[in-house]
């Protein structure tokens, strides 16, 4: 029986992704940035979607103000999920995929320290803070007899002079949950719950822009903040662990340099952390019998 590679430590791991947040919690804090700054910034991504017709939150979020049975359950969704289902990805990993661990924990730091530049370098208001002629509506003000977020954020009452309302570029909700999806997506087995992390990353961008706390084009933006965080993870991990050497007769066709096989038919080299999945007769095929 093969040794099971684990990560570090558990109160190791706790005491760094604690750390990591606090210093995000903290910094998200500091850099508020000037409010007319922010409205500028905000105002200029609108008018860029305009001009681009990919001004997507106008229409959802006149759908979510108008309608309650939408609006409300997104409100939760918003205040809620990241807080819920990122960690539990984590522990997931930890427990089921510990191979893969480390190089998924280090992109999730890597795109959040990332995401916490782009908040100090450009202050954005968000849609609902906008001037009323605008036309968007906080749907977290408008519900927040529902929930225990205030009127102000998606912080609970009382607490929303605590937080940087004015860090809507780039959003990070769509971010983490992106990593969560395509790490289930991934890494799961049963098709069902594969079919949800692809859907979690999608419902997350729908519910930032209906609730008018991100622009579409923060969404996109927290999608590159990620794929960003995922070039740095992948460079990391290789200089941790060097590719072994292997024969090119050996390696499969379509791939150059060493290629790993690894549980559930997928093939990936060392730097890779979301391979393509083979056939099943290719499986068996290149399977070692137990």
């Amino acid at each position: 029986m093969t040794k099971r590679p684990w990560p570090t430590r558990w109160w190791a791991e706790l005491l760094l992704l604690g750390l990591v947040y606090g210093a995000y919690s903290g910094g998200r804090l500091l850099a508020r940035g000037d409010a007319d700054l922010a409205v500028g910034h905000g105002l200029a991504i609108l008018r860029a979607e305009e001009l681009l017709h990919l001004d997507f939150e106008r229409p959802l979020n006149r759908l979510f103000s108008r309608t309650g049975a939408l609006g409300i359950p997104a409100d939760f969704v918003y205040a809620s999920l990241h807080y819920l289902v990122t960690p539990a990805v984590l522990l997931w990993l930890y427990h089921r995929r510990p191979a893969h661990y480390r190089t998924a924990r280090t992109w999730l730091v890597a795109s959040t320290l990332l995401g916490l530049i782009g908040f100090t370098l450009l202050p954005t208001c968000p849609p609902r803070l906008l001037d009323a002629p605008y036309g968007f509506t906080d749907t977290m003000a408008r519900y927040s007899a529902y929930g225990w977020w205030g009127g102000e954020a998606s912080a609970p009452r009382g607490l929303g002079s605590l937080t940087n309302q004015y860090a809507a570029m780039p959003s990070l909700h769509v971010g983490w949950a992106l990593w969560c999806g395509l790490l289930v997506w991934r890494y799961a087995q049963r098709p069902l719950v594969r079919a949800l992390g692809l859907a979690y990353p999608a419902l997350t961008a729908v519910v930032v822009m209906g609730t008018a706390n991100h622009y579409f084009l923060d969404a996109v933006a927290g999608a590159a903040v990620m794929g960003a965080g995922l070039a740095i993870a992948r460079r990391l991990a290789a200089r941790r662990a060097p590719e072994p050497f292997s024969p090119p007769e050996a390696q499969p066709a379509g791939f150059h340099g060493t290629s790993t096989l690894v549980s559930g038919g997928w093939d990936t080299s060392a730097r890779e952390l979301l391979p393509a999945r083979r056939s099943r007769a290719d499986d068996d095929t290149a399977a070692t019998p137990r």
